[in-house]
């Protein structure tokens, strides 16, 4: 699932005021906080963009197999993107 930039911020500050209310974590910089997750956020789903395309490019190269197969391609996009996360050690 893809999210915005908004529903990303939104997530961050939520996750960061919840902390700092339950007392789990006491920062002078809240915003500075909000900020970092925002990265981390981003970063990580990213790297499952990046991945997503290379399960699309093996999924092109195999196109052929997959006809004669009698597999829908959402289920070999799922078992390729799984063995690939593996292989990769992402955590999904």
């Amino acid at each position: 699932m893809r999210l915005t930039g908004d529903e990303i911020e939104y997530i961050a500050r939520k996750i960061v005021k919840q902390l700092v209310a339950s007392e789990q974590i006491d920062v002078e910089a809240p915003p500075r906080l909000v900020e970092g997750l925002i990265k981390v956020i981003t970063d990580e789903l990213a790297v499952e963009d990046k991945l997503n395309e290379e399960v699309r490019e093996v999924l092109i190269q195999h196109s052929s197999e997959m006809e004669r197969s009698n597999i829908t391609y959402t289920e070999m996009f799922k078992m390729v993107k799984k063995k690939l996360a593996k292989e990769k050690g992402i955590i999904l």
